[in-house]
């Protein structure tokens, strides 16, 4: 271990925790709490007890492959970054592999993506891997996706999964092949609350911004919510039980309805009137949804724009605000020099789609503006998580969060919505409680909570 490094009481628990259980397990920790160095520490601890031979980390990213890099040099270790081109590592893999196996090298750090994991380059060469290997999964809960599921490597038996949500979202089969594979969730179990409260994130204060749909949108989200219903009431006369998380024939209505919240065109209505009375604030993120946004443009009805660029638009263009757009397109070396540009304030903001969900080291976010609230418990962790990383000067993050009220309903319907809604708004009320202005947070979500009889939350 490096001497700059001490870990905390719940990482040295769960490095014991993970060799105790025989060398399997998948660590659920809060976003910012230090899973990649607990990580290391059992790579350490290995190489100490076993004499560990190779290390291979799977991450979701490009960009996480970099930022892995940079923390396994702090341990000493020069690892061979397997992504993008495979003329461009398989070589140098192929060499280390056969210096390991004759005795000419002693350890091999091999950092890759999921993507690369699926390929041939990869695959051919993990039959040449050691029984002393420890695989890390990053991000794990994307490896339960069943293609990815299938190439990880079976010969390995050190096995460690890394995630703030392993549970995957409507994919239960897909959750247990995770923890098939790396093992049960360790203890402890590290949440939001513990990470505040014992300093690894930062206090935050929090502000929901209650949104109405347009009447067009409303009469879309009403024939989906009916149809919702139908087949949920359709179910249960069959005697099949109604869970909506388990029902293929649903999922499609429901990622419909949910893309319709994400791009509700009153949320432009709200970021504009929110940030116009911002103007001087820097360090924020607004988090975007990918659908569609209408707007009268050009006395066009038929212009369409992405959220996005609406947003873009809105800040940069009609308020001034100085910002540029962060996505899974901009290339790593851009990303680096958007990063600095952020953290010395010649950027003020950063728009962005997905791409900041997971696993990105942007500490310097004191402030974030979130529009697309996602009924993903996972995306929820993380997006909310992003911004409490700590960093010097930094006391405290704000964030504001856009909520789309759904219209009034009859009654069957609302029933099927309420009971749509309670987990979503669980979630909502669980982080204002935990924010330091948690009393004027709760009163905002009470016009909810009313709407849908759900006080009891």
């Amino acid at each position: 271990m490096p001497p700059s490094i001490q870990l905390r009481q719940y990482q040295r628990e769960a490095v014991a925790n993970w060799f105790a259980n025989k060398g399997r397990g998948t660590l659920k920790m809060a976003t910012g709490s230090g899973k990649t160095i607990a990580a290391l520490a059992i790579a350490t601890e290995l190489y100490q007890q076993i004499g560990l031979q190779v290390l291979l980390i799977v991450c979701p990213y490009r960009h996480l492959v970099t930022q892995w890099a940079r923390e396994c040099e702090k341990f000493g270790l020069e690892p061979v970054l397997a992504f993008e081109n495979v003329r461009n590592w398989q070589s140098q893999l192929s060499t280390q592999l056969y210096n390991l196996r004759s005795g000419n090298q002693h350890f091999l750090t091999v950092i890759t993506t999921n993507s690369t994991l699926i390929g041939e380059g990869l695959q051919s060469q993990l039959k040449y891997f050691p029984p002393k290997t420890l695989i890390v999964g990053d991000e794990a809960h994307n490896l339960g996706a069943r293609r990815l599921e299938e190439s990880l490597p079976s010969s390995i038996g050190l096995r460690l999964g890394l995630s703030a949500t392993p549970e995957r979202y409507f994919d239960d089969a897909g959750t247990q092949s995770l923890f098939d594979y790396f093992g049960t969730v360790i203890k402890p179990e590290f949440t939001l609350k513990d990470a505040i409260q014992q300093g690894a994130l930062v206090h935050y204060l929090y502000y929901p911004i209650l949104v109405e749909l347009t009447e067009a949108e409303a009469r879309t989200y009403t024939k989906l919510s009916a149809s919702i219903g139908r087949h949920l009431l359709f179910k249960q006369r069959d005697n099949i039980a109604a869970n909506f998380e388990d029902n293929e024939e649903l999922k499609p209505l429901l990622m419909k309805r949910a893309r319709l919240i994400g791009a509700a065109a009153n949320k432009l209505e709200a970021l504009r009137e929110l940030m116009s009375q911002r103007l001087d604030t820097s360090h924020t993120l607004f988090y975007c949804g990918d659908g569609s946004v209408h707007s009268d443009f050009a006395n066009s009805n038929n212009f369409v724009s992405r959220q996005f660029k609406a947003v873009v638009k809105i800040l940069g263009e009609e308020l001034g605000y100085r910002v540029n757009t962060y996505t899974a397109e901009t290339p790593l070396s851009e990303r680096e020099n958007l990063r600095r540009q952020f953290e010395n304030g010649e950027l003020q903001g950063l728009v962005a789609i997905r791409c900041l969900d997971e696993g990105v080291d942007i500490p310097a976010i004191q402030n974030a503006v979130i529009l697309a609230s996602s009924s993903n418990p996972r995306q929820f962790i993380q997006r909310r998580g992003r911004i409490l990383r700590p960093h010097p000067g930094k006391e405290r993050a704000t964030l504001f969060d856009t909520i789309v009220l759904p219209p009034t309903l009859d009654r069957d319907t609302f029933e099927v919505e309420r009971n749509l809604l309670r987990k979503e708004l669980r979630r909502f009320v669980e982080f204002a409680d935990l924010a330091d202005n948690a009393g004027e947070a709760r009163m905002k979500l009470l016009a909810l909570q009313k709407r849908y009889e759900l006080l009891d939350l």
